[in-house]
This record gives C-alpha cells, structure tokens and sequence, in this order.
C-alpha cells in the first residue's frame, strides 16, 4: 500500500521510521512519501494560506496549493478507483477501527491532507478530497499526530506486517474490550512490602478456566 502525505512540517513524520512501520517498509508491504505542501506555492514566499472572505478571524489553506499538489500527485482530475484523499478536520467522520479495516481491503493508495489554521478554502472539500477523518473530539494544533494515527492503524491491518495474524484478533477494539494480562515474575513486592500478584487461574495450567477468565473480565 501507498501513503502521500501532504503537510507543512514533513520533520514532524520521524515516528514513520520506527517500530513496526519501520518494519513494514524495509520489508516494502508499504511505501510512504511525505510532501510540503509549500512546494506547490507559485510565489516567491511559498504562501499557502489566506484570509477568509467574510471577514472571519484565522488564516486558510488556499484552494490553489492543494489543488496544484493534488494535479501533481496524480490523484485529480482522473483519480484511480483504489485511491482514497482524505482531510484530516474536526468535523470529519470519526476514524475507528471498522473505517481501517475498509481501507485495508478495498485501497492500494491513501493521500491525507493534514489540516492547519483555521482549515482549507471548502472548494477543496467540494471537489478535490473523498472524505474529512477526525480522530476526536477535540482540536488539535495541526493535522501531522492524525495523518499518523490512521496510517498506523491501516498498516498494522496489512498481511505480513505483524509478526502473528493472531495478534490482530486478539487486539481491542470496539465493544471488544482486551482483557488484563501478566508477566513474570507472578509475585512483585513492593519496597513497602506489598505483594502484587498475578491471578492464580492464569498459573494453573487450566486452559479452559483461563479462558472462561479471560472473558469474565
């Protein structure tokens, strides 16, 4: 799978060279490209942004730079089926774990516009993007720690990117809730001489017990 990202701070994208997206590039499961969105400026000072009409306080993205970087990606005006362009906003759909698994199966391309001031110039909503992704609600100073988020929790979906298929399905997620789990040692007393113990069930050997335990909590 192949990720763009399109983004007024492309240092900001260091975490994409560690742990198991790191992994998963070295073994090419996925390609990620990150872009300045500056680079598509036509003047001389990179201007990515404007004031609204209106008179409304903050600053937007303008139309322009997103639509020459999106001419330049080759995702608009003849857009591949498989590609999907999404906004990082506060107002967009809420990301979760069934919207990732749809861009696991049915996309080969994501291209995330990360948000920044007071938000995009709305014809860019109109007509250059698939859809507006929040990952809560909340306001967030830029759209760099959400393009992040949804590229992690695709990319650990795709096969071979995980070291066992049956850590996906033992994973949390909604109305699914991961129960507690325990390494050595089974006992761990404290300086002040508390012991904090691991569940005797877990140490019993007792496969169906543990996972009737499992369950009940």
């Amino acid at each position: 799978m192949k990720f763009d990202i399109i983004t007024l701070f492309p240092e900001a994208f260091s975490y994409l060279e560690e742990s198991i997206i790191k992994r998963a590039k070295a073994k090419d499961l996925i390609k990620i490209n990150i872009h300045n969105l500056r680079d598509w400026s036509t003047d001389k000072h990179h201007t990515v942004d404007d004031k609204p009409f209106g008179g409304n306080p903050g600053m937007l993205i303008k139309l322009e730079v997103v639509y020459n970087a999106l001419k330049a990606l080759g995702v608009y005006p003849n857009k591949d089926p498989k590609t999907k362009v999404i906004m990082t906003s506060a107002k967009g759909t809420p990301w979760n774990q069934t919207i990732a698994q749809t861009y696991k199966s049915d996309i080969e391309r994501v291209v995330i516009l990360c948000g920044h001031y007071e938000g995009f110039d709305h014809r860019i909503v109109e007509n250059l993007i698939d859809e507006e992704i929040s990952i809560g609600n909340y306001v967030l100073s830029g759209g760099e720690l959400p393009s992040m988020i949804i590229l992690d929790s695709i990319v650990r979906l795709l096969p071979g990117v995980l070291g066992s298929e049956d850590s996906l399905s033992d994973e949390s997620i909604e109305g699914n809730p991961e129960y507690p789990q325990y390494t050595r040692p089974a006992t761990f007393t404290t300086q002040e001489g508390e012991d904090w113990v691991v569940p005797d069930v877990l140490l019993s050997g007792n496969h169906a017990e543990i996972e009737k335990w499992k369950l009940d909590n």
